[in-house]
């Protein structure tokens, strides 16, 4: 006899918009939810940051029987099914992709690679990263099962296997899914040019022929802008590198500070082994690289807020860096008034975040007041555009899902299908 049962795929956010992937898979009497995390609407603050005002602002999405039953939030969607197996997979700690893990309910497991677990766990060690519950400590952090490489979950009739990807969140992952009847993926975020493309390329093989493909776009979001001048424009992780040290080269007697973004911790490694001065690193960034890579980096701390790994013999004094122009290159991450009349700051890839970040032009115009020399030195996590053909290429899909994009349109598949879901839809296979 043949089964009446079908594949549903339901998209509760992350469409026709960055961040905030919600999409929930279900088969029969389990259901499968990735990622975790949240819109993000810097022009429109909210009031607080609880699950209801998150859901009435349309932040994060109606769920039902997935959040922590102890927030205050009733379902007021139409899903009337109820399942027995549920499962939450996150592709990388970006906190799109991450930020409400702590809202989930605790019954419900929740799976990512053991690299994403460990960063999350750092990076939330004063309670500032993730979104925090009112019932847990400050710097809480749900518990995650931190999986390896190919390792493969099932719930119900669903499988899971996880799969590595280069990203510039270390621990990037996507997903192969098998139901009964489908085989779908989700690469989550992803690119060729970064420090382990054959991560992603394994991937598209892994992927070939799937019946459904849900792609990011990022790269493809935005018009071509014109040259910064402000902007060193690099390929690759290696060419960024290089660009940094040509500029500490460049001012030997000059103050210089820098950030980046914590999670993509290679880049950070890749700057302390090469800088021809020594890299120090604000408290808990050396802590997730001493987590990750057991490295003892130099550190500082403005607050006294010191992780215990921490040995104190690596410590540098926050006066010591401010009074400085020849020995460190260091991590500015506040307090930026501090910093010397006339130094050097390199943005790469950090916060605040851009041109969409009403934070970003007030930051500038800090630096700008004490005549500090701003140079932005990125280079993006995601897929240019001609390599998300390539992509698709590859993986040759039989239907093509364009999500966590401004512009999914711009996507094509010229092997089957293609479908551009809306907010909250479900479609059957």
């Amino acid at each position: 006899m043949v089964s009446k049962d079908k594949t549903s795929i339901t998209f509760h956010s992350g469409i026709m918009t960055i961040g905030g992937t919600v999409i929930e898979v279900a088969y029969k009497d389990a259901h499968i939810f990735f990622d975790f995390g949240t819109e993000y609407h810097p022009e429109t603050p909210l009031p607080n940051e609880e699950l209801k005002t998150l859901v009435d602002h349309r932040w994060v999405p109606q769920l039902k029987n997935v959040y922590d039953p102890r927030l205050t939030y009733q379902y007021q969607g139409e899903e009337s099914k109820t399942y027995r197996g549920t499962a939450v997979f996150l592709s990388h700690a970006h906190l799109d992709h991450s930020k409400m893990i702590n809202y989930l309910d605790p019954a419900i497991p929740l799976y990512t690679l053991k690299e994403t677990k460990a960063i999350l766990e750092v990076l939330n060690r004063k309670g500032d990263f993730l979104l925090p519950v009112p019932h847990e400590a400050p710097h809480f952090v749900r518990e995650m099962i931190g999986l390896a490489p190919h390792d493969v979950i099932r719930v119900g009739d669903i499988e899971v296997e996880i799969v590595p990807v280069d990203h510039d969140a270390f621990g990037a992952a996507a997903l192969l899914i098998r139901t009964p009847d489908h085989f779908i993926a989700y690469t989550g975020d992803l690119r060729l040019h970064g420090n382990h493309p054959e991560r992603s390329q394994a991937f598209c093989q892994l992927a070939k022929g799937t019946d459904l493909l849900m792609m990011e776009g990022v790269s493809i979001s935005f018009p071509e802008r014109t040259p910064d001048p402000a902007t060193i424009a690099v390929e690759s992780e290696v060419a960024l590198v290089q660009a940094f040290v040509e500029l500490v080269q460049e001012n030997p007697h000059r103050q210089i500070t820098f950030n980046g973004y914590p999670a993509n911790v290679e880049r950070f490694l890749a700057l302390v082994e090469s800088s021809p001065r020594k890299v120090v690193l604000e408290a808990q960034q050396a802590a997730l690289l001493k987590e990750i890579f057991d490295k003892d980096i130099l550190y500082y701390s403005i607050d006294g807020q010191v992780p215990d790994l921490l040995a104190p013999e690596h410590a540098v004094s926050y006066q010591a860096l401010c009074a400085d122009t020849t020995q460190y290159v260091w991590q500015a991450v506040a307090h930026f008034e501090d910093l010397q009349t006339g130094g050097l700051y390199i943005h790469s890839d950090a916060q605040p975040l851009g041109d969409f970040d009403p934070a970003y032009q007030t930051f500038l115009d800090q630096l700008a007041a004490l005549d500090i020399a701003f140079v932005r030195l990125p280079n993006s996590g995601h897929a240019t555009p001609a390599d998300l053909d390539q992509i698709i290429a590859w993986i040759e899909p039989k239907c093509l899902v364009p999500i966590h994009t401004l512009r999914p349109e711009k996507l094509v598949n010229p092997f089957g299908e293609r479908i551009l879901p809306q907010r909250g839809e479900k479609i059957i296979l």
